[in-house]
């Protein structure tokens, strides 16, 4: 392992055992005999259990812990049941897929094991998975459906787009690639390491921060092709390290988050042209910013950005127009992603170390509920629709918190204490 390899915030897991980071808990134990014992129940009575999809506005949390996945009803904020589907995704796409998955056929798509995978919304069975040749992967759909765009870090250092039509023949095959490792990277690196992705609303540009290159990349999606790339300066005497992005709803700016430095910075950008994005402010801790941070949400009055700052156990407002941090939201632990609901009014943040999900009410600026889900939450998604009950998912649960059986849930790539074991 070199010394870039042995990058403790880069690489968490490198040198952990292979084994589930939370455990069977107390908690746990007790819900799975509780789960287990209806279940019984229901089939000595010849009660299945079972109900088909509904349109009722619903949050996805994925739990890293155990590979389940926790949904929360949001309009009441209410955990409705956690369901174990073996996998585990920390940034699925969530950009537009709130109002992309209003049916039941419909595809949430995720970041698992070496590549990406779609799950029908209403069933979270399997639609699609495509390998990317890394373990390390961000995804966002276009804004009018048609493609999802991917950003495959190392070894692969490579750029895809999947056709995400499910009326098409190409449904959930790779329509388009670009092969980054040319570009090199800092140091002994292979290749630029494209960390993320974010797409402009008019879905014609994708924005990618490159890790280990030291650059910001904008693809155009159709063609699918690098138009612009630009060199991204570090505050200190270090590199940069742009990681994550995000861009606001009415495409007019850009938040970057960096892993620079101790702490980290971020980083925002104007996109009065959208082809070529032009930096306008630059925070630190100094600033107020919160340590470490790693991703972020914009409001839907794309006034306000939601950075994720774990460093801190906390969540930093920032004024995009101002260029300033406003307030910075204590949310009881590290939480390192989020996402908006189908109305984008509420924040849902994972705080991974709690076991539960802060929700930010946006009008407010405050965290106004928090839900207990699985064990170390981390990615999230919303939908339109809700999948339709199973026994068999309670049963599977029951058994996954009992720890009875010898698998283990697909891991995902992660910062934190999650997903041990995985592979890049």
């Amino acid at each position: 392992m070199t010394g870039q390899d042995a990058d403790p915030v880069l690489y968490p897991n490198r040198g952990k055992a292979s084994t589930s980071t939370s455990g069977v808990s107390r908690r746990d134990v007790l819900a799975g005999g509780a789960a287990a014992g209806a279940v019984a129940t229901a089939g000595c009575t010849g009660d299945g259990g079972e109900s088909a999809p509904t349109d009722r506005p619903t949050v996805f949390v994925f739990n890293t812990g155990d590979g389940t996945v926790s949904l929360l009803d949001s309009e009441s904020d209410e955990l409705v049941e956690t369901r174990a589907i073996d996998l585990s995704s920390s940034f699925p796409s969530n950009q537009y897929t709130p109002d992309l998955t209003d049916a039941p056929e419909d595809s949430l798509w995720l970041n698992v094991g070496r590549g990406v995978r779609g799950l029908e919304v209403g069933s979270l069975s399997e639609t699609a998975a495509v390998e990317t040749g890394s373990g390390a992967n961000w995804l966002e759909r276009t804004p009018d459906g048609a493609h999802v765009v991917v950003s495959a870090r190392e070894p692969s250092h490579a750029q895809f787009r999947i056709d995400a039509d499910r009326t098409t023949e190409a449904f959930g095959e790779v329509t388009a690639e670009i092969d980054r490792t040319p570009e090199g990277g800092l140091g002994d690196r292979d290749g630029p390491g494209p960390c993320d992705v974010t797409i402009h609303p008019d879905g014609e540009y994708a924005y990618v921060p490159d890790l280990f290159g030291d650059t910001l990349t904008v693809l155009s999606v159709d063609p699918f092709e690098i138009v612009t790339q630009i060199d991204v300066d570090p505050v200190g005497d270090g590199p940069a390290r742009p990681w994550m992005g995000t861009v606001a709803p009415d495409g007019e700016t850009l938040l970057v988050e960096h892993d620079e430095g101790e702490a980290g910075t971020e980083s925002i950008w104007s996109l009065a042209d959208p082809a070529e994005p032009r930096l306008t402010a630059r925070l630190t801790t100094a600033d107020g910013l919160g340590r470490r941070p790693l991703t972020s949400e914009i409001g839907p009055d794309s006034a306000t950005g939601y950075v994720f700052t774990p460093g801190s156990n906390d969540v930093t407002l920032v004024d995009l127009a101002a260029g300033t941090v406003t307030e910075r939201l204590d949310v009881g632990g590290a939480a390192f992603a989020g996402t908006w609901e189908p109305d984008r009014s509420k924040l849902y943040v994972s705080v991974q170390t709690a076991d539960e999900v802060a929700v930010v009410d946006h009008e407010r600026g405050a965290v106004v509920e928090r839900i207990g889900v699985g064990p170390s939450p981390y990615g999230a998604t919303a939908a339109r629709v809700r999948p339709g009950s199973d026994a068999g998912a309670s049963m599977q649960l029951a058994v996954a918190r009992l720890g009875i059986g010898s698998d283990r849930a697909e891991t995902t790539y992660c910062i934190g204490n999650c997903a041990c074991g995985h592979r890049l």
